[in-house]
């Protein structure tokens, strides 16, 4: 037996205007005109139609307990968590690990204020948003992944330092594959590669810094060969990733690698958090942690391309 949906006027609404999308009688610019709402949060409110249908549509709190109503004990048992396993993690984050993993499906706004009520603060300090515009993302899954790695205390201690290697693409926000590492290395750079194209296809480009794994120093000498040909030799990650047909694109600065670099600034709050309610200690256990997140984090994350399809190639 399907269970029943109850929509309101005006999800009701969106759910008559997203049918006419589905059935070719709007583009979705039309829909978002039609409803007074960005052409993303259109294309996002689909991309949930099509998944999770008319479900999609109803509030988020529908069917949870009002803040008010909550009984003393699991307000006790709220607070005694965030005080201790989830120690640490943002409200944001705490709410959904209390719905993942201890079934306590409340709105991010009650959990909020039943921990203010017991003088608990969210550890994540929000910055005042910069203004400026940011550059347009590609259309397309797979034209461009977006590669570095952040080495970081992730371990706060309890283990060495690591280095984490990964990916992002570039349409979706999709973070492909991650793995820690002891240094930032050629065979961490493989790996993350190799995964990628077995698991998913080739990427058109790899968007990276000017580390020598990817290209060698202008500093370095180069020989009469170069010299000849009026081209450097490519490093042994440049020649894998010629072989392949993939482009390879510097980055002038951090600023131009935003995306991931907002990417390590999420992984520093959410990941290490659950690094931590895991008690890894090890490169290893943390590699098990960080497989075990990563899903997670494209579900809450990633955005639809703005072109269907995908411009993965297959590994032949």
């Amino acid at each position: 037996m399907k269970e029943r949906v109850t929509l309101n006027t005006k999800e009701q609404n969106r759910l008559i205007v997203l049918n006419q999308v589905e059935r070719g009688m709007l583009t979705a610019r039309e829909a978002a005109e039609v409803l007074d709402l960005s052409l993303r949060h259109i294309r996002r409110i689909l991309a949930a139609y099509r998944k999770e249908g008319a479900q999609a549509l109803a509030h988020g709190n529908r069917g949870r307990r009002p803040y008010n109503t909550l009984g003393g004990n699991l307000k006790k048992q709220i607070v005694d968590l965030a005080q201790s396993i989830y120690a640490g993690c943002n409200t944001q984050h705490f709410t959904e690990l209390l719905a993942e993993r201890e079934n306590i499906a409340l709105s991010r706004s009650s959990v909020r204020f039943i921990l203010l009520e017991a003088g608990i603060k969210s550890p994540r300090k929000r910055r005042a948003p910069k203004h400026r515009s940011r550059r347009e993302r590609y259309p397309q899954e797979g034209m461009l992944l977006q590669i570095d790695g952040s080495r970081d205390d992730w371990l706060e201690g309890r283990g060495p330092y690591l280095t984490l290697v990964g990916a992002i693409d570039d349409a979706t926000g999709k973070v492909p594959y991650a793995l820690f590492r002891g240094q930032e290395d050629a065979q961490g750079y493989t790996l993350l590669l190799r995964h990628i194209v077995e698991s998913l296809g080739i990427p058109e480009a790899l968007y990276h810094d000017g580390h020598g794994i990817f290209e060698r120093s202008k500093r370095e000498p180069e020989s009469l060969e170069e010299q000849l040909t009026g081209r450097r030799k490519p490093t042994q990650f440049g020649r894998m990733m010629e072989e392949m047909g993939i482009i390879s694109i510097t980055s002038l600065s951090p600023q131009a690698k935003g995306r991931i670099e907002r990417l390590w600034g999420t992984f520093q709050d959410r990941l290490k958090s659950e690094l931590r309610i895991a008690g890894a200690k090890r490169a290893e256990e943390a590699n098990q942690v960080l497989w075990s997140f990563l899903p997670r984090f494209n579900n809450r994350f990633a955005v639809p391309a703005r072109e269907p399809g995908s411009a993965l190639s297959p590994n032949s």
